[in-house]
């Protein structure tokens, strides 16, 4: 990184940083309160709220949002007249899966060949000390020249909206010319990337009942109706013979213009297995960026070890839809609804649950926030130029802050590159690309000042 004040200071401040992550990392801070404690979440909200009040931010406050979860808020005053800057971030995590399958423990921040593992370095309690870091090293050289909104949410995660709903209640909180969510990342290490679009989703739970209760296998197998079998039919019914997602009604011709995504480093970032291919049609891009996705993310039905020779009564799964830009995503839940309906065998009854929803997102990238963040990244990322990449997950909030705040910027940035494995066991981040990426925020939050 070429020498300036700011890239100086944000150098001498990563073992405070490191610190501070390891703090963080160490809540449990999943909010889903049938599997996690509520106080871990709690007390994650709080260590951010002390962290804010340490910083000078005013009006700080957690939120009570309407999912039963907690959301920080706080205000740090710029100068009379200057723009109003939100920096977002979440504190909840995905649940750490098999704890088994990490190498060291999910909830304790461990330094291996060069990064920190556990789980919410990259995702995105990391995006919060990002933050932070680039106000620190703005405050030590001169000053933030911006009014900066930090929001901080505690459910992004679960997809329950808690965040939004609040903000359509209180429109005035989270004003701001320029929003930059820092729940993105660069499309690898070390290579400058802005995230210009965002697949929404839709998640459903669908359950298939058949019979009163199970019965023997051997009595009654053949005839009586499988719930298991339903469901199985059905989940195959979303998917086509190459593996691409069909949905009736439901188009699938959209294509990706801009940064491709080479096959073989796809297949070396998402770990394929020698000889197992990829599905869908179309380029990489194509199938995780402008595309809708069916995922299946659990099964409800008995486990191989100690399951009896039963036909089964009933049966569940959760169903994930991303949807591309450009496709509603109220409307896609009404298709897979009907699909799911139409495609369910024998007359099995059939009853399916929505959970979540987010719209997709596309940003505008002609805007004079874009150029400073372009200009940013050209000094934290020396002889790299900023990418435009899109990102196959969702924010929802970012659609909820785009229709309260039309004229405002919203630019995606963030520490969630390949090698962080977001949302998997072993998930870590690089404190090169934090440290860079702190950097580059900070001079963004300079140039766009100066715009």
């Amino acid at each position: 990184m070429s020498s300036n004040p700011v890239a100086e200071t944000v150098a001498s401040l990563m073992p405070r940083a490191k610190a501070e992550l390891t703090e963080l990392v160490a809540f449990r801070s999943v909010a889903d309160f049938d599997q996690f404690p509520r106080s871990e979440s709690e007390a994650a909200a709080n260590w951010i709220t002390a962290a804010l009040r340490a910083e000078g931010f005013e009006d700080v406050a957690l939120l009570d949002t309407p999912d039963g979860t907690q959301s920080v808020y706080g205000h740090l005053p710029g100068p009379a007249g200057a723009r109003t800057v939100l920096l977002y971030a979440h504190y909840d995590v995905q649940p750490p899966l098999d704890e088994a399958g990490w190498v060291t423990p999910p909830f304790e921040l461990t330094e291996r060949d060069g990064r920190w593992y556990g789980r919410g370095t990259a995702d995105c309690k990391g995006g919060f000390i990002m933050h932070l870091l680039a106000l620190r090293a703005l405050k030590a050289n001169g000053g933030v020249p911006v009014h900066v909104k930090m929001i901080v949410e505690g459910s992004e995660e679960q997809g329950t909206g808690g965040l939004e709903r609040y903000a359509e209640q209180h429109p005035e909180l989270l004003a701001a010319d320029t929003i930059v969510i820092g729940d993105a990342g660069n499309f690898r290490v070390g290579l400058p990337t802005v995230t210009s679009t965002l697949r929404g989703m839709t998640m459903v739970r669908v359950r298939i009942d058949t019979l009163a209760g199970n019965l023997h296998s051997g009595q009654f197998g053949g005839a009586a109706p499988d719930a298991l079998g339903a469901l199985i039919r059905v989940l195959d019914s979303l998917r086509a013979e190459d593996g691409s997602t069909t949905v009736d009604g439901l188009t699938d011709g959209s294509s990706w213009e801009g940064l491709q995504y080479d096959e073989e480093q796809f297949r070396r970032d998402a770990k394929v297995l020698d000889g197992v291919g990829l599905i869908g049609s179309g380029t990489v891009a194509d199938r995780i960026w402008a595309r809708p996705a069916v995922t299946v993310l659990g099964i409800d039905c008995p486990p191989v070890v100690g399951a009896t020779p039963s036909v089964q009564a009933s049966a569940r799964a959760l169903i994930s839809l991303r949807v591309p830009p450009g496709v509603d995503a109220a409307e896609a839940t009404k298709l897979l609804q009907a699909h799911l309906e139409a495609h369910t065998p024998w007359g099995a009854r059939v009853r399916i649950e929505q959970i979540g929803q987010g719209q997709p997102f596309s940003a505008d990238t002609a805007s004079p926030a874009y150029a400073a963040m372009a200009e940013a990244m050209a000094v934290a990322y020396p002889g790299q130029e900023m990418q435009y990449a899109g990102q196959g997950g969702s924010i929802p909030l970012c659609n909820t802050l785009a229709a309260l705040y039309p004229r405002a910027e919203i630019l995606l940035i963030g520490l969630s590159e390949p090698e962080a494995q977001i949302h998997a066991v072993n998930e870590s981040v690089s404190p090169e690309e934090l440290e860079r990426l702190s950097v580059a925020e900070a001079l963004f939050l300079r140039a766009y000042a100066a715009s």
